[in-house]
Order: structure tokens, then C-alpha cells, then sequence
């Protein structure tokens, strides 16, 4: 909230100042709140870098957060937050987050809810803003052609003049994980949340809580919700033509999830196919040479999507918080390659259960004995 009316004034820019300052330097600074941190950041040329980076640096020291600017961007914020119940994946999404991970940080909406964003009021801001901008909360990562020098300077004379603070980033976020450092086995289920809509479809989203990042099923997860999703694509749009839309998701947190998502007119007999394919997963093994397969066009895709600059930030971000060791993002590749059938068939066994679901359509069509039946 407080990055986000940054924008509308700094102690050395005007909100009209600093419109026209970053566009004269071609520059884009976003604001994305994200489950383990919130990345604030800035895409633009090298040759502008110094001069963006003294406007991104002022937007996050010294907002000037005027009362009247935090009330215009809480309504604007708390519209976008309304609108979310306007579309059924946006809403399955955050109905499903928090029925599955309710009771851990990963259960809080990163964007907000009405009550949290209306809660907010400007001396808060203000207080956050003296008091918790400290560089023990900090990560600066930068990709593109310019020197690290360069980037000393910058950090030197803005952000590293901040105080440092006593915070300790831990990769397991408090509530998810035991006294030896393993992610806890699902809580007691709930009742699966239904809601009844009149809709062309139905959608349905369930997560299971995973492992953490620096374990060695983190991988072996990912490859098996890669297989699970390639078999109900098979299984349930291809061969049967019962959706559109059908995927075993991997959520890429600190501690990571899986989920099962699909979107048709026939819940139940989707439903029992997934739960079919999902034991299948976890009795059999996979075909090693299929799963090489499998493995080389996750890599293909995966890099297709992260080679952007700021998708290769965040890739290197998550290598450094997960891990330690922002190095270790080179060992991604080797690391996919090496999972076996036998990771695979672990992983599935270890962690898809206790698949927490949320539905929304017409709730007469659905069995929830079949919803809690994972």
C-alpha cells in the first residue's frame, strides 16, 4: 500500500513531477505484491539507469504519503480487490488459497481484502515507512547490461543509508513447519467451500501443502504435478473432451503446493478421474524415457517463460531466499534431470493428499463426498 502511493508524490517529486520524470526516461517502475515478498522494482535503459534508479530509491524512502493520496489509492485498490469475485478463476484462486492454507501466512491474500485495505490508514503508512524500511528486509537484484559498480554506487548512496534492522528472512514461513525444519502434514480438513453460481461452467481448485524449497522432493514435486498435468490432459480434454481447462498446478513458494484445477459441466465424473490418476501416480512408475521426455519440455517452456529480464530477476531472487545461494538457479536444469521414477512416485505419495477444494457453479452437480474423497 505504501509503494503503491509512492506514486503519487516523494519529498523530491510532485505526483505530476514524477509521471513526467520517469517517462522522459523511458522508464517503468511496478509494484507486485507477491506470497513471500513483495517485489518493487524497475525496468529501463541502460543509459537512464543512474537517473530511474534516484526516482525507484525516493519512491521507497521518502513517500511523502498525503491523507488524501492513501484515500484515493485505497479505493482504487479495494475496486481491483472487489472486481476479484467478478471473475471465477480470480475468485476459485483466493477461495482455494485460503481454505487451503488458512492458518499460515500463505492463507493472507498478498494483495489485500477489503477489510485488510480499508484497515490501512495514512499514519500507519507513515509509521511503517520510519520504522520498517530497514536493509535486513532488502534483496537488490539486477539483470541487464549494466556495470556492478554502477549499481554499488546507486545502492550506496540510497538504500544503503538506510538502518539495518534485526529482521532474519526464513525460507519456512512460521506455521508451516515442524521443530526439524519439515513442512507439517495437512491440518484436520474442512468442509470443502462451495459456492453457487449461474455459470456456463464449472470450476473447481484444490491445493495440498508440499515440500520446502531446499528439500529434496522440492523437485521431484515439481516434475510429478508436470507428469500429473500432461496425463489429465490426456485423460479428461483429449480422450474424454470434458473440459477445456485442466492442469495440476506447482505454486513455487518457500514451502512449496500442489493443486488439481479444472473447469467443466461434469464435476463428478472429472472428478473421479483425477482422483484415478492421482493413484495411478502414486502406485506405478513412470516410463524413464517418457519422463525424460516430460522433463525437456518443462525445461523448454519454463525457460521460455523466464527469459525476460525481470523473470530472470525473480528466478535469481528465489535461488538466493530459498537457497542461500543465488548461484544455485544454475543448477536447475541438472537438478530436473536427475529426478527419477521413484522421486517421482515419492513425492506423490508423500504430498497429494489431503487436497483441500474449493468449487463454484452449480453446486447441485457436484458430489461433496467426491470433493473430499483426496
Amino acid at each position: 500500500m505504501m509503494l503503491w502511493v509512492s506514486e503519487r508524490g516523494t519529498q523530491h517529486y510532485s505526483r505530476d513531477a514524477l509521471r513526467l520524470k520517469i517517462a522522459e526516461l523511458g522508464s517503468t517502475i511496478v509494484v507486485e505484491p507477491e506470497p513471500d515478498w513483495t517485489m518493487f522494482g524497475f525496468r529501463g535503459i541502460r543509459s537512464t539507469f543512474d537517473s530511474t534508479w534516484t526516482v525507484f530509491a525516493d519512491r521507497l524512502m521518502h513517500p511523502t504519503l498525503d491523507s488524501a493520496d492513501v484515500e484515493l489509492v485505497r479505493s482504487q485498490v479495494s475496486s481491483a480487490v472487489s472486481g476479484r469475485q467478478e471473475s471465477p478463476d480470480d475468485w476459485i484462486e483466493y477461495l482455494a488459497d485460503s481454505v487451503a492454507f488458512t492458518g499460515t501466512p500463505y492463507g493472507l491474500a498478498p494483495a489485500g481484502t477489503a477489510r485488510s485495505i480499508g484497515a490501512i490508514s495514512a499514519a500507519d503508512l507513515r509509521h511503517y515507512r520510519d520504522t520498517a524500511l530497514v536493509t535486513s528486509r532488502m534483496l537488490v537484484v539486477v539483470v541487464g547490461n549494466v556495470d556492478r559498480d554502477q549499481v554499488t554506487r546507486d545502492v550506496q548512496r540510497t538504500l544503503g543509508t538506510l538502518p539495518a534492522g534485526a529482521y532474519t528472512w526464513t525460507a519456512v514461513p512460521a506455521g508451516m513447519a515442524d521443530t526439524a525444519g519439515d513442512p507439517l502434514p495437512g491440518a484436520a480438513r474442512p468442509a470443502a467451500v462451495l459456492e453457487q453460481r449461474s455459470l456456463p461452467t464449472n470450476y473447481i481448485l484444490g491445493y495440498y501443502n508440499g515440500p520446502a524449497a531446499s528439500s529434496a522432493d522440492y523437485q521431484a514435486l515439481r516434475v510429478a504435478t508436470a507428469v500429473l498435468s500432461g496425463r489429465l490432459f490426456a485423460e479428461v480434454r483429449s480422450r474424454r473432451n470434458l473440459t477445456y481447462a485442466v492442469e495440476a498446478p506447482f505454486l513455487e513458494h518457500a514451502v512449496a503446493a500442489g493443486g488439481l484445477y479444472v473447469t467443466t459441466v461434469y464435476p463428478d465424473s472429472v472428478l473421479a478421474i483425477m482422483r484415478q490418476q492421482v493413484h495411478e501416480l502414486q502406485q506405478g512408475l513412470v516410463d524413464t524415457d517418457n519422463l525424460h521426455v516430460i522433463v525437456a519440455q518443462f525445461l523448454t517452456e519454463y525457460f521460455l517463460n523466464t527469459e525476460t529480464n525481470d523473470q530472470q530477476a525473480n528466478f535469481l531472487a528465489r535461488a538466493q531466499l530459498y537457497r542461500g545461494d543465488w548461484h544455485t538457479a544454475n543448477q536447475f536444469a541438472s537438478e530436473l534431470e536427475r529426478v527419477t521414477p521413484q522421486d517421482v512416485q515419492r513425492a506423490a505419495r508423500r504430498y497429494i493428499h489431503d487436497v483441500k477444494f474449493a468449487y463454484i457453479g452449480d453446486t447441485t452437480h457436484v458430489s461433496r463426498a467426491l470433493l473430499t474423497s483426496f
